[in-house]
């Protein structure tokens, strides 16, 4: 037979505001994990870099080689990587692909450091 302690009596002070944005599940952060694995690589940082700054929003594969001391195997792997994680996209023309970045992948990242506006007191 158990007592009764009286805990639900006691009320625990709190030492600040409660969390109030949206906590991330297990799932998304080990979604997310991944994409940031994609971008811990400096070549594919680069290239992430190289293809959202091009002019009219894409870059050809056969441009973005050029920046690099690697085969265009080399690329083409890490450009495969970055796809996988889903930060861009490709379409092929002829025998080039085009590569553009998805924006509401940057946009998702972008959105995990934005800070809660701060209210006067």
């Amino acid at each position: 037979m158990s007592k009764s302690l009286g805990l639900e009596d006691v009320s625990t002070p709190v030492c600040c505001a409660p969390l109030s944005g949206p906590v991330m599940g297990a799932g998304e952060a080990t979604e997310l994990a991944g994409v940031f694995k994609a971008l811990a690589d400096p070549i594919r940082l680069r290239l992430l870099n190289l293809i959202a700054s091009a002019e009219g929003g894409e870059a050809c594969v056969c441009d973005l080689t050029v920046p690099f001391e690697l085969t265009a195997p080399t690329i083409s792997h890490h450009l495969k990587v970055l796809r996988q994680a889903g930060l861009i996209e490709g379409e092929r023309r002829g025998t080039w692909v085009y590569y553009r970045v998805v924006p509401e992948a940057l946009t998702r990242l972008s959105g995990l450091f934005a800070l809660p506006a701060l209210t006067a007191a």
